[in-house]
């Protein structure tokens, strides 16, 4: 068996991000409406099944981690809430609707590792092209004046919100890996999205920022009411923030809280293989067993 001991600490988040290392109040019971909810939906990929007999649900204002070893479905079950993945019909629900029909309320943040040094665009134009990126560089006609001021009011306020303002007029290749992520969240919530969806945002960030951005995320959850799915290789950054996880392995899927979905019988029967999972004295969770186990809370780049 192989062992790897997940490196990430859970580090106090910067200053000016609220939630400083605690967990905010979750969601109360009587949320009952679900705003992601699966039943029995299966996914296939030209003809390869990643998953199958996937039972979620996740709630307005909860914040849930998607697990898992590489190849195991992440990054698929948020295209299979955007509708982009084929699944049966009524097996995917989004906001009451069928997957696809509530895109204009989600707000999607892909798998993305930096901006180009050279590139001239400002983080303010970013999050604004999250408003009218069909229309931009358009001349604007005198009647709509009042809504492009009420447009950059909400631009000026989600920027606050993130907590970029000192930054947000110089150009993406000016700022950090940080102060992008800050960027690319205020953009996906500029449209006030009932969820938000981020595939791998801790990734390539140093320590500081990858607790600093993890707690703005679980901020921007309690104020703003919005279900967060963020897709992670490591949960030992996540654990003072989280609700739920939910962990793909073996083309299946498990939704739980950490303490009990990331234990040693529960990994180990969903990989079918021994797994045993440790918690060091500083809270860190160390995932030991093979295949690929030790690799979700283990550090990917060197």
């Amino acid at each position: 068996m192989n062992g790897v001991d997940a490196s990430v600490r859970s580090d106090p988040p910067a200053a000016d991000v609220p939630g400083r290392g605690t967990r905010e109040p979750g969601p109360t019971q009587s949320s009952h409406t679900a705003a992601i909810e699966l039943r029995g939906a299966r996914a296939s990929i030209g003809g390869h099944e990643v998953w199958s007999g996937v039972e979620l649900v996740v709630r307005p204002g909860e914040f849930v981690a998607v697990l898992g070893s590489n190849g195991s479905g992440k990054s698929t079950l948020l295209k299979a809430i955007l509708g982009l993945v084929e699944t049966a019909p009524g097996a995917v629900s989004v906001l009451g609707g069928p997957a696809g029909s509530a895109n204009r309320e989600i707000g999607y943040l892909p798998q993305r590792h930096g901006f180009g040094s050279g590139l001239p665009l400002r983080g303010v134009d970013l999050v604004r092209l999250g408003l009218d990126g069909a229309s931009w560089g358009l001349p604007t006609p005198l009647g709509r004046r009042a809504s492009r001021r009420r447009a950059r009011e909400r631009v000026r306020e989600v920027i606050e919100l993130v907590g970029a303002s000192a930054y947000a007029e110089r150009t993406l290749g000016e700022l950090s890996g940080g102060e992008q992520q800050r960027i690319l969240i205020a953009q996906a919530l500029v449209r006030r999205p009932r969820i938000l969806m981020l595939d791998e945002p801790l990734d390539s960030l140093d320590l500081p920022n990858q607790a600093a951005v993890t707690a703005l995320v679980q901020h921007i959850c309690r104020a703003e009411s919005v279900a967060v799915l963020l897709v992670a290789h490591d949960v030992n950054p996540l654990l003072p923030y989280l609700d739920q996880v939910i962990y793909l392995a073996g083309g299946r899927a498990l939704q739980g809280p950490v303490e009990q979905v990331i234990t040693g019988p529960t990994l180990s029967a969903l990989y079918g293989v021994p797994i045993e999972v440790l918690r060091t004295g500083d809270g860190r969770l160390v995932v030991v067993g093979q295949p690929e186990a030790p690799h979700v809370h283990g550090p990917r780049h060197g």
